[in-house]
C-alpha cells in the first residue's frame, strides 16, 4: 500500500512539472504541443461549417474532434491529480474555460449541433501569455493593465456620453425621417445612429430628406473623432504608466549567468534560479 502511494506521488510531482512546469523543458514542450493541439481544434471546428469539406471528410473531422476532445478530457483530470489544492484549479478562470472546452462534443451526443460550441476552445489560446513569461512581456502587459485601470473612468463616462447622444440622434432621425426612409421606430434610429458613428455604415437603412442627410453628415464627422477618444485616453494612460516608473523595470544582471531583462521586484534570476541580491 506504501509503495502505491509512494508510487503514485511520483507520479503526481512528475506530472505537476510536465503540465504546470512553465519554466522546465516539458512543461514548455507541453504547453506548446497543447496550443498546436487547441490551434488544430478551432480550424476543424471551422472546416466543419464550409460545406462542400465537411460533405468530403466528415468522418474523418469527427474523428479528430473525438480524439481530440479526449486528449482535453485527460489533461483536464491530470491537471486535477496533480496539484494539491485542485479546487483552487477548478474554480480559476483557466480551469472553468478548459473544462468548458471538453464539454461540447460530450452535448452533442445529446443535443445536435452544440459541436460548433468547441470553437469556445480558442479561448484556451490565452494560455500563450502564461507560456510567455519573459519580464519584458510581463511588463509591458502590466503597464497595459495599469493604463485601462486607471483610464475606465472616463471610457465609462465617454460610453455614457455616447449613448446619450446614440438616444437623441436617434430619436431626431425618427422624427426628421419618419417611416418612408426606412426609419420605422426609435430603437431601429438608434440603431442607424451607432453603425454611422462607428464609421460601419452598413448602408441598409439611409436617409432620404435633405435634413436628414445633412444630419447624417454631421454624425458621420463625429464619428471620425469619436474613433480617436478611447484610442487617446489608454495611450495617454499607458505614457503616464511608462513615465512614473522609468528605472524600477531595470534590474543588475544576473552575477552567475549574466542574464539581463528581470523585473523590478525580481529576487531571484528566471534563468538560473540564482539570488539576485
Amino acid at each position: 500500500m506504501q509503495r502505491l502511494k509512494s508510487k503514485f506521488d511520483t507520479f503526481r510531482h512528475r506530472t505537476n512539472v510536465v503540465i504546470y512546469g512553465t519554466n522546465t523543458a516539458s512543461g514548455r514542450l507541453f504547453d506548446l504541443i497543447l496550443l498546436g493541439v487547441i490551434l488544430l481544434s478551432v480550424i476543424i471546428v471551422m472546416l466543419e461549417t464550409v460545406k462542400g469539406f465537411d460533405t468530403k471528410y466528415h468522418y474523418e473531422l469527427i474523428v479528430l474532434e473525438w480524439i481530440i476532445t479526449i486528449f482535453f478530457t485527460l489533461e483536464y483530470l491530470l491537471r486535477i491529480i496533480s496539484i494539491k489544492k485542485p479546487l483552487k484549479y477548478i474554480f480559476s478562470f483557466y480551469g472553468i474555460i478548459d473544462l468548458i472546452a471538453t464539454l461540447p462534443m460530450y452535448f452533442s451526443l445529446f443535443i445536435v449541433g452544440t459541436s460548433v460550441l468547441t470553437v469556445v476552445r480558442a479561448l484556451r489560446l490565452l494560455r500563450l501569455f502564461k507560456i510567455l513569461k519573459h519580464p519584458k512581456f510581463s511588463n509591458q502587459s502590466t503597464h497595459l493593465k495599469e493604463a485601462l485601470i486607471a483610464s475606465r473612468g472616463k471610457i465609462l463616462i465617454f460610453i455614457y456620453f455616447m449613448l446619450i447622444s446614440s438616444i437623441i440622434i436617434g430619436s431626431i432621425m425618427y422624427i426628421v425621417e419618419g417611416k418612408e426612409g426606412g426609419f420605422t421606430s426609435i430603437p431601429i434610429s438608434i440603431y442607424w445612429t451607432i453603425v454611422t458613428l462607428t464609421t460601419v455604415g452598413y448602408g441598409d437603412i439611409s436617409p432620404i430628406t435633405p435634413l436628414g442627410q445633412a444630419i447624417a453628415s454631421i454624425v458621420m464627422i463625429m464619428g471620425y473623432g469619436i474613433i480617436a477618444v478611447p484610442t487617446g485616453i489608454v495611450s495617454a494612460e499607458f505614457a503616464n504608466s511608462n513615465r512614473k516608473k522609468p528605472t524600477e523595470d531595470k534590474i543588475d544582471p544576473c552575477a552567475n549567468c549574466g542574464t539581463e531583462g528581470h523585473e523590478h521586484n525580481a529576487k531571484y534570476c528566471y534563468h538560473c534560479g540564482k539570488d539576485l541580491k
